[in-house]
Formats: structure tokens, C-alpha cells, sequence
């Protein structure tokens, strides 16, 4: 009878955990709907609307972004608009929690796929991201222990978007923007926006 109350003891926190984990995902499905206007309903991205896809990107990057927004390390005031909108939209997630709950919800959705919409030469490309591989992966899927996001569901317009942010010193300067410290020399060691489209567009080739 003993070893029998331990079993159901830990099965029934485990259907608890499972409930939870289901409300979780309800909860962040619900708070998504604001999200998905510009970021779509599927997390595939929007181009019209400079909204980068958030389907397959990893759920602490995506927490450490909007934590930046909220706090003004993204989107400030020497930002460009696109991110400066952003930082509003975040403004009402006034809980951890909240954020929790639509990171945990936006694991569900598919992994994105974006269209290739850059030209570049991807031989050129494949050499220059060599350094960034380091960081990134071989295979753009980024890695938790270097602070380094994936890269390969990211459409190619954002990333140049981001790599001239970067380079512009749009992006990396805030005091407390530790990573995208990290990042600024990196972009700068592509000498000019065609370098940046040959890197975006081997990364195009990383599916």
C-alpha cells in the first residue's frame, strides 16, 4: 500500500504538471493575439511590417528580448522606429509570468521557413560566416551558452536589418545591452552591406 500511495502521490503531480504546462500554453495563446497582428498567427514573420518570425527560436532568447524592450536596452530612443514601436507593444506585459506564458505558447507554433528575398553570393558568404559560427553554430542554431541566438529562421531582411543596427550602432550601445556589446565588433568586421547580404545569404542555405 505504500509503494502504491508514492505511485499515485507521483502521478498525480505529474497530470498536475501537465495540466499546467496545458494552462500555461492557453494563457500565452490568448496573450499571443496582439503579437500575431505583426508577427502572424503562425509566428512566420511579416515583412510589410518589419516584424522579425518568431516560430523556432529559442524561448530564453525570446524572453531576454522582450525583457530588453520593456526596459528601454532595445528600442530607446537613438533606435530606429521599428524598434522603438516594439518597446511600446511590450510595455503591457507587466509580469514575468505573462512573458513566460506567450514564449511558451510561441514553442508550439511551426518552425519558420522564410523565403529567401536578399541576392548575395553565398560562397563569399560561407567564408565570412566562418567567425560567426563560432557563436552561432555551424548550422545557425544558436547556442544557450554563448548567448547566441538562431539564426536560420530568421528572414533575410531582418537579419541585415539587424547586422546594419549593429554596425550603425543602432543596436549594442545601450550600458546594459551586454550581448549586443558582444555583437557590435562582430558586425563590423563585415566591411560593408554587401558583405552583409553574402553571409545572410549562406545563412539562407542553413534550412
Amino acid at each position: 500500500m505504500k509503494y502504491l500511495a508514492i505511485f499515485g502521490l507521483g502521478l498525480g503531480l505529474a497530470i498536475s504538471a501537465v495540466d499546467a504546462s496545458a494552462q500555461t500554453v492557453a494563457h500565452g495563446a490568448t496573450e499571443y493575439k496582439l503579437c500575431a497582428s505583426c508577427h502572424g498567427f503562425r509566428g512566420e514573420g511579416n515583412q510589410l511590417v518589419n516584424a522579425p518570425a518568431l516560430g523556432g527560436q529559442q524561448g530564453w532568447y525570446l524572453e531576454r528580448q522582450i525583457a530588453n524592450f520593456r526596459k528601454g536596452v532595445r528600442g530607446g530612443a537613438n533606435s530606429d522606429t521599428n524598434s522603438q514601436a516594439m518597446a511600446l507593444m511590450t510595455r503591457g506585459l507587466d509580469s514575468a509570468s505573462r512573458v513566460q506564458d506567450i514564449v511558451a505558447y510561441i514553442a508550439t507554433l511551426p518552425v519558420a521557413d522564410p523565403d529567401a528575398t536578399l541576392q548575395g553570393d553565398v560562397e563569399k558568404g560561407r567564408a565570412l560566416y566562418a567567425t560567426c559560427a563560432t557563436c552561432h553554430g555551424t548550422t545557425a542554431e544558436g547556442n544557450k551558452a554563448l548567448n547566441a541566438p538562431a539564426l536560420a529562421t530568421l528572414g533575410d531582411w531582418y537579419q541585415l536589418s539587424q547586422l546594419m543596427a549593429f554596425k550603425d550602432g543602432n543596436r549594442g550601445t545601450h550600458p546594459d545591452d551586454t550581448y549586443g556589446q558582444q555583437m557590435r565588433p562582430m558586425a563590423s568586421v563585415l566591411v560593408d552591406e554587401q558583405a552583409m547580404r553574402d553571409v545572410v545569404a549562406f545563412i539562407g542555405t542553413l534550412k
